[in-house]
Formats: structure tokens, sequence, C-alpha cells
């Protein structure tokens, strides 16, 4: 089986040492998305809200690099800096999948990357 790597311009460029996604057989490993605007490579704002929906944006765009949608992830990851926000984080998610969910866990953390708010990463299982 051999690895290839996910890269699209249409999510933030990778600021260390990893990949957007990188692609064994048909899984699909995605790294974490923080808030940045792709094009700019800036936090896309201050406001919890809108860093949810661009990282939704952010790994939306990864899964349809790889060949899919945000309807293959099968396992979620989501971070958070304050668990305050999971009520608005789950109401942001039903926008962007359908039922039935991935699996997922969500964990409040002490800091993020570039003072972001929440990281989502995931394991995307593609069709053969």
């Amino acid at each position: 089986m051999s690895k290839s790597i996910i890269q699209t311009d249409k999510a933030p460029a990778a600021i260390g040492t990893y990949s957007q996604a990188a692609k064994a057989g048909t899984t699909v490993y995605l790294s974490g998305q923080i808030p940045l605007v792709p094009e700019t490579m800036e936090m896309v704002s201050e406001e919890f809200e809108a860093q949810a929906v661009q990282v939704f944006e952010n790994v939306k765009a990864v899964c349809e690099a790889a060949g899919g949608s945000t309807n293959d992830l099968v396992k979620v990851n989501i971070f958070l800096i304050d668990l305050g926000h999971f009520a608005l984080v789950n109401e942001i998610m039903a926008r962007y999948f359908n039922k039935p969910y991935p699996a997922r866990a969500a964990v409040q953390v002490s800091a993020l990357p570039k003072g972001a708010q929440i990281e989502i990463d995931g394991v995307m299982e593609l069709p053969e």
C-alpha cells in the first residue's frame, strides 16, 4: 500500500513539518485545521463562531481535495479552548454533515496554535 499526500490551496498551507492530509489505501488522515484563511494565512476573526465555520470550511476543502466530502469522515476530533462552545460547535457541525454522523471526540485544551479557539482533525474512508 502506498502513501500519497493530499494538498490544496483551498485550505491553509501546513505551517510545520506535516501535510494537510495523507492517504494510505482508501483511508485519509487529516491533519488538524485551525481557523486560518487560506489566501492570507491569517486568523479569520477573534469571534468563536467565525473561527468554527472557517475550520469546518478548511476541513471540507481537504476532504474534497482527497476525493471525498465531510460525510466520508469516520472519526473527528475537536479541540476547544472552552468547552462552553460545545453546543455552538454541534450546531455548526450539523451544517457540514449528514446522518449518520462520524464518531467524534471533543476535548478542552489549554492552548492551540496561533491562539486559535478551535482545531479539528479527522480520519476519512473513501469509497473504493
